[in-house]
Parts: structure tokens; C-alpha cells; sequence
């Protein structure tokens, strides 16, 4: 038998005399699979799922417990009515032996969704950074009273079976605005000093632990560095902590969170433009006010090595992960039993907290299976009669479409143009901070290889090849491509001396060094990989401009990736021209290109330029469908090639269709 390959991750622990089966730990993630305040066969599946799939512990999302938090996408502990719904999330939980905490949490006067939250409830009346909802201010005997419905809520999680709680004190929630200084401008025992910010906190845990005795787990989770100007940097966390490790014996564990409802948002969940779980350092050094108290690691961490590292060098006793077991809701029991190769990895996108804040529920790029049953060991319903499918493209619509299919028991072929499998994903994957989305492709490529998928990559398809195969059904995955704005020539188009975004990133990846003047980037896509691009274009030109006809650039990136494009790009010197189209490229004969605004019908002069190219919508490939169709055969667009769309919508569509082949 081989040794454990992680063998500190998966040893057990205790907490709050409760005792864990491991260290892996599911952080809060809000799923938006409650309804009216009580659990869904959805919600149950997710957490069924990834408690068998290995996790020892799993944090709730924000459950509503006050008179000012009875939001009805949370769980409800506000009174005994809710029984019989926690009850059950906990027994689908800890019957797998592994256990349940809820999260205490009310927003305050936080709020990233569009518009203000006229019900919001804060520690002074001040402006949230985001929203600018001025919350109303909550008095002495209202923050008792949040405090004696949270301890009679907490109190009703331990009589449905949770095994503990999570304070989240941080995300610029309710307590973090309460800690901060900035956000706190409170001139009673709630405010001024340290001692005053941090009484509701402390109030809070000694009100739970006197309400739920032990063995019963109390997690807190603290601010870090907020990244906003007058509230709490790292010298300041590390004073909230000092002050808290006084009353170490009432709580189990703490971690650390970074950013807030402001222009820090986008450290809640850092993604593949910055360096490889950046806090944990600061998580080390934080965790030294009181050793003895169990810490937990959090942020970007993705690999079930670097989880071990984080436990084994001392940095924390528990590893907490949000968006990879989201992805993989058995990435424990694939990591304990050494099938590393077989996880579907997290590619740090954040399009699941898109889909949470602006969507209607919890989805995943790489993972179009998040909250059905059986999600952690899927057996795809066998087909009573096989079929031979041909997929032809190999991006990730198809790549999914022929695992899937493949796996139900379908003869399939896959052809595909380019020598690699991937298509428009991996010249993604390429640019800056892109790397992560090879994740999809891989597995989807490997799962095919498993099921016998035949691979045929390198192999331009054409009708009369595709019919030589003898298809029962055609899958066409072939794309699209960027059509041409009005204002670019016919013969500059010939010749490309205006490529379109995609055949500028290949050739700009084929380059090395800096060159003098400006390219303009025409940007008509407003999707990451656009911006993606003009990140390397600011390696290989001394200028870069980047012309929109809206008003703003990213509006179809969710708010906390686009937080983190304007800080790079501004890093960068990108200078963004808004609400302005090309006029024409006649001033290019003398290195410049004028652009007129949309609105007013301006013009200005962009100087310097020596290049162009332009990101803008895409037209369907689809010209193999017609003469597919003519010869009697079954043809189902997928992918781009239906109609072009995000990286979600493909392996979801992918899916879904092979499923119903």
C-alpha cells in the first residue's frame, strides 16, 4: 500500500472538543440555493456531495438569525420554525463524519450588488465605499439585541446538529465595520479606541459560547489588510488580533480575510494575475498573537500540495478552500487517495461569485454539474442504444461534449484543426493571468482519453471528411470569429494589416521586447481575454490605448475582476478612451488614428500609432452545418458556433447536450 501523499492534511484533529477527520475545510461560499429561508434538494445535494467527497469541514453560508437579517436565499435560525430545515442540511453533513459550522454575518451597511440597500444597519452613518448606502446607525440596546438573536440562533444550530459556528468579521461586513476605524466613527462603548471596536465582537463570542457550552466550535474570521486608505492595514490587523487572543479560551480557530466592500474587493478572491496564495505569510505572523489557538490558511490556494505546505510549515492547522470545492466537490477523496490527475481544478475565474451576485445561482466554468446529485461521484446514465457522434472542434464546448458523451456509451470522434486540444481557452491561457484555464481543457481532454474518446487533432474537417465518417450525429464546435468594424478598409483587411484580437495575441506572444509607439486596441468585447491582451501588448509597445464605445470598459467581467483589470491596467499607463468609436484610418498615413465620441460627435487625435487591431463580436463558424444537413445528417451547433458566448455557457451547453444525445 502506498504511503499518504499528504499525510498532515488528511490527519485529524479537534476543535472545540469537537474532533475532525481532517484539515480540509469548505469556506462560506453563498450559494443562492436556499428558498424562503429553508434548504433545497439543491442545497443538500451540494453539501452531500462534498462531504462524502472528502472535506472534514464545511462553513454555511451566512445564515439569517436577527430581525434585520431575515433574507430568504439564507438559511433561517430566527426561530424554532426552522428546525426541521437545518436539521437536515446537518444531517446530510455530519452523517458523512464530516462537520457542519453555520456563518454569523449580517452585510451592514456593505453592499456590491447594483443599486443601495435601504434596509442596511451600521455601526456610524457613513457612506459604504461601494454602494454608498448610508446604513442607519445601530444603538447600544439594538446591538444587544442582534447579539441575543445571534446567540438564540446559534443555539438552534446546535440543537439541529451543526457542530459549530463561523464569525465572519471581515469583508467588510457588519463587524469589520465595526473594527474599522474608518468606518466606525462611534462615540460610545461601541467606538473609539481598540478596547470600543472590538466590544461588539467580543460581546458576540462570549454570548454564543454561553448559549452553546462545548463541545461546540466558534471560528472567527478576521480582517487582514483591507486595502482601504484610514481603516486596517497589516499593523492594524495585527492589533485586533492581539486583543481578541485575550480571549482566546472562547474561541476554536481564526483566519484572516482581505479587502472590503471598496476598490479593495477584488483581494476577497485573487485570481491568477498576482502571485500563488499571497496571504499566507501575513497569516503566519498574524497567528503568533496566540499560537496555541488553531489558524486557518485561506486565499488562492488550489493544489492539495500547497494545502499540505500551508499545514506542514506551521503557516495554519486548517486549510480552507472556497472555489476549488466548488469545482470539485471530491477534491479530498481524490487528493487523500493519490488521483491528483482526476480532479477537476478550480481555474480561479471567480465566475462563481459572478453568478452569486448577478446571476440567480452558484455556477462553475469547469464544473456544469454544481449542486446535482451525485455530484461527487457521477455515473452518467448509461444510453440504451450507441450512437457514433463526431464533435468537430476541439475548444471546450466540444471537449465536453465528447467526454460526456463518451462516458454515456456513445462511439465518439472528436476533429479538430489545431495540433492541441482547447481552442480559443488555450490562446487565452497564454496571455497574462490566463494560465489557470489549461485547468478545463486538460481534464476535459484526459476524461475523453479515459472513455475513449478518438482524437483526431490536426485534421481540418470538411464535409465530405466528416461524412466519410459515417456520423449518426454531427456536434459542431467550431467557433467564431470577430467581425470586422465598418471603419476598417476591405484591403486593409486583406492584407491584415488590421488583425483582429486573437491573430494580434498569437503574434504578439511570437515577439519579444518593447517597441516605440501606440497600438490601439478597438474594444467592442468587454470580456477578460480583450483585456488580457492589452495587458501584453504593454510588454511589446511603449503605449497603449484602448478605445470603447460605452461609457466604461469590462462591463461584461463581474465587479471583482474588473476591479482588478483598472488596477493593472492603470499600473500599466493603458490610457482608456470611453465613449468613442475609430472614424476612419486615413490619419493613419500619419501615425495617428481619430476617433469620434459617440455622443457628441468630438474628435480627437490619438498620436504615435503604429498598430491596430480590435476585439468585437463574433460571428458563428457554422459552414459545415448547411451541407451536413443536406446529407441527411443530425447536426447540433455548440459552443461559439451556436452563438458565441462565455466560457460558462460552453461547457455548460457541452454538457447538457451530450446529455440528451
Amino acid at each position: 500500500m502506498s504511503e499518504q501523499p499528504y499525510p498532515t492534511l488528511f490527519s485529524p484533529c479537534e476543535l472545540g472538543g469537537v474532533p475532525l477527520r481532517n484539515r480540509l475545510a469548505h469556506a462560506s461560499i453563498v450559494t443562492r440555493f436556499v428558498s424562503d429561508g429553508e434548504a433545497t434538494e439543491t442545497l443538500l445535494n451540494y453539501y452531500r456531495s462534498r462531504a462524502r467527497g472528502g472535506t472534514g469541514l464545511i462553513v454555511t453560508e451566512p445564515i439569517a438569525m436577527t430581525a434585520w437579517n431575515r433574507v430568504p436565499t439564507r438559511l433561517r435560525a430566527w426561530d424554532d420554525g426552522a428546525l426541521d430545515s437545518l436539521k437536515r442540511c446537518a444531517g446530510v453533513v455530519e452523517s458523512e463524519g464530516t462537520r457542519l459550522l453555520g456563518q454569523v454575518q449580517d452585510s451592514g451597511r456593505g453592499r456590491h450588488a447594483v443599486g443601495r440597500n435601504d434596509g442596511a444597519v451600521g455601526a456610524s452613518a457613513l457612506p459604504d465605499d461601494l454602494s454608498w448606502t448610508v446604513p442607519r446607525v445601530l444603538s447600544a440596546d439594538d446591538i444587544r439585541r442582534m447579539i441575543d438573536d445571534w446567540a438564540a440562533g446559534c443555539r438552534r444550530l446546535k440543537a439541529a446538529g451543526f457542530s459549530g459556528v463561523e464569525i465572519s468579521a471581515g469583508h467588510g461586513h457588519l463587524f469589520h465595520q465595526f473594527l474599522s476605524p474608518w468606518s466606525n466613527r462611534r462615540e460610545d462603548a461601541y467606538g473609539g479606541d481598540l478596547e470600543g471596536r472590538t466590544r461588539f465582537l467580543r460581546e458576540l463570542i462570549e454570548a454564543i459560547r454561553t448559549a452553546c457550552g462545548r463541545p461546540f466550535i466558534i471560528g472567527l474570521k478576521l480582517p487582514g489588510d483591507d486595502g482601504v486608505p484610514g481603516s486596517i492595514d497589516l499593523a492594524g490587523a495585527h492589533a485586533i488580533t492581539a486583543r481578541l487572543a485575550q480571549e482566546a479560551e472562547q474561541f476554536d480557530y481564526w483566519t484572516w480575510a482581505w479587502g472590503a466592500h471598496a476598490n479593495s474587493l477584488y483581494r476577497h478572491l485573487p485570481d491568477a494575475h498576482g502571485e500563488r496564495h499571497p496571504y499566507l505569510d501575513a497569516i503566519r505572523e498574524l497567528r503568533q498573537a496566540a499560537p496555541a489557538v488553531a489558524s486557518g490558511a485561506i486565499g488562492y490556494l488550489t493544489d492539495p500540495n500547497e494545502c499540505e505546505t500551508a499545514l506542514s510549515d506551521g503557516t495554519a492547522d486548517l486549510v480552507f478552500l472556497g472555489r476549488p470545492l466548488i469545482t470539485d466537490p471530491a477534491f479530498g477523496r481524490k487528493a487523500e487517495s493519490g488521483r491528483e490527475a482526476a480532479i477537476r481544478y478550480c481555474v480561479s475565474c471567480n465566475t462563481c461569485w459572478r453568478t452569486i451576485i448577478e446571476g440567480s445561482r452558484l455556477e462553475c466554468d469547469n464544473n456544469p454539474r454544481v449542486g446535482s446529485e451525485d455530484e461527487d461521484d457521477w455515473q452518467p446514465v448509461q444510453v440504451r442504444r450507441q450512437r457514433h457522434v463526431v464533435v468537430v472542434g476541439s475548444g471546450i464546448a466540444g471537449l465536453e461534449a465528447a467526454q460526456t458523451a463518451a462516458r454515456r456509451g456513445h462511439r465518439v470522434t472528436l476533429v479538430g484543426a489545431s495540433e492541441e486540444p482547447g481552442g480559443k481557452t488555450r490562446l487565452h491561457a497564454e496571455l497574462p493571468g490566463g494560465e489557470n484555464l489549461s485547468s478545463i481543457y486538460d481534464y476535459q481532454y484526459l476524461a475523453g482519453r479515459r472513455a475513449g474518446v478518438a482524437y483526431r487533432l490536426g485534421e481540418a474537417a470538411g464535409a465530405d471528411s466528416v461524412l466519410a465518417l459515417a456520423p449518426d450525429a454531427v456536434l459542431l464546435a467550431t467557433g467564431a470569429t470577430a467581425a470586422p468594424p465598418a471603419w476598417i478598409p476591405g484591403e486593409y483587411l486583406e492584407i491584415g494589416a488590421v488583425p483582429d484580437a486573437r491573430a494580434m495575441a498569437r503574434e504578439m506572444l511570437g515577439r519579444s521586447g518593447r517597441e516605440p509607439g501606440r497600438v490601439v486596441l478597438f474594444d467592442q468585447d468587454h470580456t477578460e481575454m480583450t483585456y488580457a491582451l492589452a495587458e501584453l501588448l504593454t510588454e511589446r509597445f511603449e503605449a497603449v490605448s484602448i478605445v470603447t464605445p460605452r461609457e466604461r470598459i469590462a462591463s461584461d467581467v463581474s465587479l471583482i475582476n474588473r476591479q482588478g483589470i483598472y488596477q493593472r491596467l492603470y499600473e500599466r499607463g493603458v490610457e482608456l478612451v470611453t465613449s468613442c468609436v475609430p472614424r476612419d484610418l486615413d490619419a493613419l498615413e500619419e501615425a495617428a488614428l481619430d476617433v469620434v465620441n459617440v455622443y457628441s460627435g468630438a474628435v480627437t487625435r490619438l498620436p504615435d500609432v503604429v498598430a491596430v487591431t480590435y476585439a468585437t463580436s463574433r460571428v458563428p463558424d457554422n459552414a459545415l452545418a448547411a451541407p451536413l444537413v443536406a446529407a441527411g445528417v443530425e447536426v447540433i451547433p455548440i459552443g461559439d458556433c451556436r452563438a458565441p458566448r462565455t466560457v460558462l455557457a460552453a461547457t455548460r451547453e457541452g454538457y447538457e447536450v451530450a446529455l440528451a444525445l
